[in-house]
């Protein structure tokens, strides 16, 4: 499918699965990147709509780094558990050292 056909949760799914493992990137840093600054929101909804449509969902946090998502994965702390099977440390919910782990696709997609 061309990405000019592509509806922007496709979009959304498109940006979120070339983040690296081991990573983490932000609603807003996606929507940034799409074109739709003040979109996170959006980005937030399409990320909750991604089971089954193999999406790193687990890997889009909001902008603090915090695991806003998580009631939206199955189990009691599944999205913990999967960022910390990658090696990222989680505590209270917050993604410990977050600006090195941040990817950016506007800087990484764009080059």
């Amino acid at each position: 499918m061309k990405p000019e056909t592509l509806n922007f949760f496709d979009k959304v799914y498109e940006v979120a699965r070339q983040i690296p493992y081991g990573r983490v990137t932000s609603y807003g840093a996606i929507a940034n990147f799409l074109g739709a600054t003040r979109g996170a929101r959006m980005v937030g909804y399409a990320m909750n709509g991604s089971h089954n449509k193999e999406v790193p969902a687990h890997r889009v946090v909001n902008r603090k780094g915090l695991l806003t998502g998580k009631h939206h994965f199955d189990g009691t702390n599944l999205m913990q558990q999967l960022l910390e099977s990658e090696g990222i440390e989680v505590v209270d919910n917050q993604i410990q050292n977050f600006e090195t782990l941040f990817w950016d696709p506007s800087v990484l997609l764009s080059e």
